[in-house]
Formats: C-alpha cells, sequence, structure tokens
C-alpha cells in the first residue's frame, strides 16, 4: 500500500478538521454532542503503553489516542471492554468501527474474553446502525495483517451497512470456482494439526500453573 493510502486510511478514523458531516441541518450543539473524546477503562494506559498484550508502536496509536481523550472522535457507544466510532472516511454511511480499550496489534494477540467482548456487542450495534441508515444487511469486517489491508495495528471490527445493488465489493461479482477434494484433504489435516498442536499448548500452561505453589 502506497504512502498515500496508508496516510488517508490512517486519517479516515479520526474526526476530519472540516464540519461534521450531517443528514440535514444540525445546529452546533448537536455537533459538539456527536463529536467526543473518551477516556481509557482502569488500566489501559498500562495496556496502551504495551505490556497488556499489544506491541511497541501502542504509543503512537491512533486509536490508542482516541481512547486516551488526545483526539476526538464521533462516538456511537462506549463500556469497559470497547468503544464503537464512525469512520469519518466511510464506506457506507454508517460505517463504523469496534475497538477495544486496550492495545493489542492483531487478532491473534487479542485475549478471547476480549474479542467476545467486541463480538456480543455486535448484534446490538449492527440492528442500531442498519435502522439508523434504513439498511437491512451489513458487512463485518476484520482486516486482520498487513496482506489483509490492516494499517492500523490496532485490533478492531468494521460494520458496514448494505444495500442492495450498491456494488461496494467488486469481489461479490466473482465467480468462485468448487472446491477441490486433492487439494483441500491436506489443508484439512494440516489445520487440524495446528489446533491440536494449540490447545496441547494450552493444557500444558495450565498444568503448570496449576502446580505452582
Amino acid at each position: 500500500m502506497s504512502p498515500p493510502r496508508r496516510l488517508a486510511v490512517l486519517c479516515s478514523h479520526l474526526r476530519p478538521d472540516g464540519p461534521a458531516p450531517s443528514a440535514g441541518e444540525q445546529s452546533e450543539a448537536a455537533v459538539a454532542s456527536a463529536v467526543s473524546t473518551s477516556t481509557c477503562a482502569s488500566g489501559g494506559g498500562a495496556a496502551a503503553g504495551g505490556d497488556g498484550g499489544g506491541d511497541g508502536d501502542s504509543a503512537g496509536c491512533v486509536f490508542c489516542r482516541i481512547i486516551s481523550g488526545e483526539a476526538p472522535a464521533y462516538k456511537v457507544y462506549e463500556d469497559d471492554v470497547c468503544l464503537c466510532i464512525l469512520d469519518s472516511h466511510p464506506l457506507a454511511p454508517g460505517h463504523s468501527l469496534i475497538i477495544p480499550k486496550h492495545h493489542f496489534p492483531s487478532l491473534e494477540a487479542t485475549p478471547p474474553p476480549v474479542v467476545a467482548a467486541m463480538c456480543s456487542k455486535v448484534p446490538f450495534l449492527s440492528n442500531a446502525i442498519m435502522k439508523a441508515t434504513e439498511c437491512d444487511s451489513f458487512n463485518l469486517v476484520v482486516n486482520n495483517g498487513a496482506a489483509a489491508g490492516q494499517v492500523i495495528f490496532h485490533t478492531h471490527f468494521h460494520i458496514i451497512p448494505r444495500r442492495s445493488g450498491d456494488k461496494l465489493w467488486p469481489t461479490e461479482s466473482f465467480r468462485r470456482r468448487s472446491i477441490e477434494p486433492n487439494e483441500t484433504s491436506g489443508l484439512v489435516s494440516c489445520i487440524k494439526e495446528q489446533l491440536c498442536s494449540t490447545l496441547e499448548g494450552c493444557k500444558t500452561e495450565a498444568s503448570s500453573l496449576l502446580k505452582e505453589p
């Protein structure tokens, strides 16, 4: 991804300097209430500093700045674990981001309870977003890793409202080839081996913790 494109995507998660977008005329008070800052949950400062499962780049993370209140954003929901904001350069009206309040650079680095808390809010938030945008469908997207288009290395989910015929994803018109049994059997075995290895590692770690005095 080119530097200008990366910068554009980075800036899309911050409130633009210009007037807030609206579906009609809005008063200054309404705009002020829509643009707000959010304070980290207790312990969030340490996590954002890098010892809560994050990486060394968390100090300069755009989302951490929003969470700590250093950068404004269009906040629509907040609890002790996560925050939901509008993307100010949306792919569709109502395009929102669910962000954990602690810094984790990727989905696999994010603790399962945090992922579960984020996922548990998807039906609640998506329902409100679809009603507000008069849509009946949405995409839930996670760009995990640079090759998948992740630019902000702080775990986040995209909720993108959809309308019939909006042609948002060109790949939706692509013809998908059928699965090949010869190619698949080896892949299935490999995935199962990885899962067993991960489960065994977790069991071993749990057993060692139980044996500690």
